[in-house]
């Protein structure tokens, strides 16, 4: 008895040991092809930060094409993209109190649905290849207008850039350029002292 049972112990080790292994493996060999990383925006007492990972065009069709349009995209590949803000914020004139979120959009020929939604999710899509995002953790959606670029973004890229008393959070792959303003809501709803 005691040896049948030492037996499964060691059984169920290999196995655990063999699964580790392969996830390792596969997350590795994923980020080879979309290597993750990290963006930070700061000034002031407001950080922002954005946990992504970029896959590459490699002559590809994207939106309308590897991405389609009017599908939620989890924007980008691999684990599900986030963004993470210490200050609430107007996105676009609506308001996004502090937190972490996962990011996620919808794009179209013109514009793009960004979609912030509070709940976190081990990997972008299921198994059957559908975004993981369940609709009913989403916080605050907002449509922003799609910039054509001239010359093709080769690798998803996502950075801050501060203009017109803005930070703007840009999205950009292939041809396509899409630009949320945010702005910290933190002086905006403050109550002057009389």
């Amino acid at each position: 008895m005691n040896k049948n049972l030492k037996r499964s112990f060691l059984g169920l080790g290999i196995l655990i040991a063999t699964i580790m292994v392969a996830y390792f493996v596969f997350k590795t060999d994923t980020k080879s092809y979309s290597p993750e990383d990290t963006v930070s925006f700061q000034k002031g007492g407001l950080q922002l930060e954005v946990f992504y990972n970029r896959p590459y065009k490699k002559n590809r069709e994207i939106f309308g094409g590897l991405v389609p349009y009017n599908e939620v995209w989890r924007t980008g590949a691999n684990e599900a993209t986030t963004f993470t803000t210490n200050q609430d914020l107007l996105v676009d004139g609506s308001f996004l109190p502090a937190g972490k979120y996962t990011l996620w959009t919808i794009p179209m020929e013109d514009s793009w649905k960004v979609i912030f939604n509070s709940a976190m999710y081990p990997w972008g899509i299921t198994t059957d290849k559908i975004p993981s995002r369940l609709p009913e953790h989403d916080v605050l959606t907002v449509e922003i207008p799609v910039k054509k670029l001239e010359t093709p973004v080769e690798q998803f890229t996502v950075d801050f850039q501060e203009a017109h008393n803005f930070i703007f959070m840009n999205l950009a792959w292939d041809q396509t350029l899409v630009s949320v303003p945010l702005k910290s809501a933190e002086n905006l709803l403050r109550v002057k002292p009389s």
